[in-house]
C-alpha cells in the first residue's frame, strides 16, 4: 500500500486530536465499512473464481471481470480515505478495526495518541514502538487539555 507522509513534524496535543475527532470519526467510518465490504467481497469472489475455467467459454467471466474492477475502484477509494487522514496528519493504523494514531510528545518523548473507531474521545497512548496492544490510559491530568504535550 502506498503511504504518503502524514504533515512534516505535526504534533498533536490531546485537546488538538479530541478537536479532529468529528472529521477523523467520519473519514474512518467510511474507511472501515468499506474495508470491511471490500475483504467480504474479495473473498466472495475469490471462492466462486476458484477452480472456474479460464479458457474463455466460463459464461459468467465477463460478470467476475466486472466484479474485480469495481473491487479494484474500491480499493483505490480506501487509498483515498487513508490518504486524507494522513493529510490531517494522523496515522491509519487498521482500515478494517478503525485505529488511528495521533503523533504527539509526552514527557519529552515521541509518542502516538491512539483511537479506535467507538471511543467517545482520544482517551490513550502507546510508545512509537509498541502498537495498539501497547496502549495506556492517557490520565486525568491529560483528558482535558494535554497540558504535558
Amino acid at each position: 500500500m502506498n503511504r504518503k507522509p502524514t504533515p512534516a513534524n505535526k504534533r498533536f496535543t490531546v485537546c488538538q486530536a479530541n478537536a479532529t475527532l468529528p472529521l477523523v470519526r467520519a473519514i474512518t467510518g467510511d474507511l472501515v465499512r468499506l474495508a470491511q465490504d471490500v475483504l467480504d467481497r474479495r473473498q466472495r469472489l475469490a471462492a466462486l473464481s476458484d477452480g472456474r475455467a479460464r479458457d474463455g467459454h466460463d459464461p459468467y467471466q465477463e460478470e467476475l471481470n466486472q466484479i474485480a474492477e469495481q473491487l479494484d475502484e474500491d480499493s483505490r477509494q480506501l487509498q483515498q480515505y487513508m490518504d486524507e487522514l494522513r493529510q490531517i496528519g494522523v496515522e491509519p493504523r487498521s482500515a478494517l478495526e478503525g485505529i488511528v494514531d495521533f503523533p504527539s510528545t509526552l514527557d519529552g518523548r515521541s509518542v502516538y495518541l491512539c483511537w479506535k473507531l467507538g471511543d467517545p474521545e482520544v482517551g490513550y497512548y502507546h510508545e512509537v514502538d509498541a502498537g495498539f496492544e501497547g496502549r495506556q490510559p492517557l490520565g486525568e491530568q491529560l483528558g482535558a487539555g494535554g497540558s504535558r504535550n
